[in-house]
């Protein structure tokens, strides 16, 4: 006889929505950050092994997938920063009801993209 319940639901029932979308972004980005903390490791150890370590790092980070790796990163940095203090807003009961919600999900994730692009052209 076959089971007649109900299984329970899963991404293939659920539509994406941005409350879970950020959710994932913010643990994705939250690796990411990890990784780049590893690069900048790396950077700073290329920096105090010589003058020929670091122009290789320089050169690594300054090629084109270099730079979309850190470009990628600062947006992670902005995102996660963006992201933990709207939590920290919830962390303390404001922001709770579902139209905040997706009003600074938004406002989260256009902060992040200002910041970044901010970032990238303070840098240059």
């Amino acid at each position: 006889m076959a089971n007649k319940r109900p299984l329970s639901p899963h991404l293939q029932i659920y539509q994406p929505q941005l409350t879970s979308l950020m959710s994932i972004l913010h643990r994705l980005s939250g690796v990411f950050l990890s990784l780049g903390t590893v690069v900048l490791a790396y950077w700073l150890i290329a920096a105090a092994s010589g003058a020929e370590a670091y122009q290789q790092a320089q050169d690594l980070l300054g090629s084109f997938l270099g730079l979309l790796f850190l470009f990628g990163w600062s947006f992670a940095l902005f995102y996660h920063l963006c992201n933990g203090i709207r939590h920290l807003f919830w962390d303390i009961g404001l922001g709770m009801d579902i139209k905040m919600v997706y009003l600074s999900g938004k406002l989260v994730l256009l902060a992040s993209f200002v910041l970044t692009a901010l970032a990238w052209w303070l840098a240059l």
